[in-house]
């Protein structure tokens, strides 16, 4: 029996930040949430970064008296510092909220942890069948298009399907599916056809290569799954460099979320922190759902 890649079971998870996509994850955690049928939990983890400067170590220049009081007048701001950042991440969350109820999703639970986003999101994975985060967090450069360092050590981490939100959400009607013919893409169709996160949606299948007989049954077969299930797709077979074939396809096309595989050895599919994948991730203008 084939493993679905989006679960039956399980909540979706939005992890939010304070970073200019919080608004974005929390609709489209909402939106994915009352397509499938689940509850929807908006987690935001407080961690300790880097960033933040170190207090200076002076007590070496004190007398015992007064290393008493710093180390206690530190510890006092430690523990207001502590109590502002999970009053900042309560109003978050309360926020994150309503925008995911307005996109239609039943009264998230909201849950604050300290610690590390990865460790927190891999220990709760077991019941999460969708994972939702932001492109970047609160402290990536956007002045460089870099992708945040959280998101590619959580797609590194997670087994479950994720959800890279875009800047800004827009309302979703046409999915591309990037198809190379290998199990995790053929898993990818498999689930398109049967999850109801895409029913009555418009389904593009794109494959990147050479136009041969193998090819070609591969997107016969393709079309078979999905007609099948009721959708109506259009096929396309292209040859080029898959980053730009598939960007391309995404901007002329009008394609509002791109499903696409995280791993593998193909031209789609090859390493997270490698070509095509991070190339889509980082420059894409819509959504990204990324398939084991």
């Amino acid at each position: 029996m084939t493993t679905p890649l989006i679960h039956a079971e399980g909540r979706v998870l939005a992890a939010i930040d304070r970073s200019t996509y919080t608004e974005s994850v929390a609709r489209h955690a909402g939106w994915a949430a009352a397509r499938l049928g689940a509850s929807l939990e908006l987690l935001h983890v407080l961690d300790r970064h880097p960033e933040a400067a170190p207090v200076a170590d002076y007590s070496g220049n004190l007398g015992l008296g007064e290393q008493e009081s710093l180390l206690d007048e530190l510890a006092q701001l430690d523990e207001r510092r502590s109590a502002l950042a999970q009053e900042q991440g309560r109003l978050l969350l309360q926020e994150a909220r309503g925008f995911a109820i307005a996109m239609g999703a039943a009264t998230p639970d909201i849950r604050q942890r300290h610690g590390g986003l990865v460790d927190t999101l891999t220990e709760l994975e077991p019941g999460v069948r969708l994972f939702v985060l932001g492109k970047r967090g609160g402290h990536a450069d956007f002045a460089k298009g870099h992708l945040g360092g959280n998101l590619e050590r959580v797609v590194r981490a997670v087994h479950r399907p994720l959800l890279v939100a875009s800047r800004a959400f827009r309302p979703i009607h046409r999915v591309l599916v990037a198809f190379d013919g290998s199990a995790t893409t053929r898993k990818g169709i498999e689930m398109v056809a049967a999850s109801p996160l895409f029913r009555g949606l418009e389904v593009r299948v794109l494959m990147v290569g050479k136009d041969d007989d193998a090819a070609r049954s591969q997107l016969a077969w393709a079309t078979g799954v999905l007609s099948d299930a009721g959708f109506d797709p259009s096929i396309a077979l292209r040859e080029g460099q898959a980053d730009t074939v598939i960007a391309d396809a995404v901007r002329e096309d009008s394609i509002d979320l791109l499903v696409m595989g995280a791993y593998g050895q193909s031209r789609i599919r090859r390493l997270i922190v490698g070509s095509t994948t991070t190339t889509m991730l980082r420059t894409c203008a819509v959504p990204v759902l990324l398939l084991r």
